[in-house]
């Protein structure tokens, strides 16, 4: 049985984020036996939401333990996996209502890690709507870190929607999550990704 951590990058992020290599470098020292999974996502949601489905389909497809960890938009997209596919989901800041607060970005984005060149259009916001998840039917599954500082997010947001799971808030931070890097130990115990023969 094979363990995999996949990893999400927040909007207009990369698997070269700070935090995503934070945890590259945990597994790589302590946990080489996991497959960290760290993908650049498709910009556009719905090419998004196709990539992760068929990428859970193989992962799910083997005997293999899946872990999901997501930052700001991940975080959101971890959430649709999580219900859909029934895995843990650790979520950093997350995205709540990612479909109204990109509205301010709508018209041409550049990635500033990639240099993709694309356009939001009012679709594109219809579409990750279509991937919200009402009601979280597990939301023992679910681990929410949250900083109150948070530049990007109203932490509260998060608070209310995920009152069930299990919050971790912390007072100043900010969208980044300041010293992430206290946290892939835990991360990887709540997934459940333990050495497996």
């Amino acid at each position: 049985m094979q363990s995999v951590l996949v990893y999400l990058h927040g909007f207009n992020s990369s698997p070269q984020s700070l935090k995503a290599l934070q945890m590259a470098e945990y597994c790589a020292a302590h946990r080489p036996d996991i497959q960290l999974v760290m993908p650049q996502l498709p910009s556009y949601p719905n090419d998004a939401a196709e990539y992760l489905t068929q990428l859970m389909d193989s992962l799910k497809d083997g005997d293999n333990k899946v872990g999901l960890v997501g930052s700001s938009l991940g975080g959101y997209l971890c959430t649709w996996l999580s219900e859909r596919f029934d895995v843990p989901a650790v979520l950093v800041n997350p995205a709540v209502k990612p479909y109204e607060l990109l509205v301010d970005y709508l018209g041409s984005q550049q990635n500033p890690y990639s240099g993709e060149e694309y356009v939001l259009v009012p679709e594109h916001m219809a579409q990750l709507q279509q991937l919200d998840v009402e009601t979280i039917t597990h939301p023992e599954r679910l681990w929410v870190l949250l900083q109150e500082a948070d530049e990007v997010l109203d932490y509260r947001q998060a608070v209310t929607k995920y009152a069930q799971s299990k919050l971790t808030i912390e007072p100043n931070g900010d969208h980044s999550f300041v010293n992430f890097e206290r946290f892939p130990a835990a991360i990887i115990q709540f997934l459940d990704l333990q050495h497996r023969q």
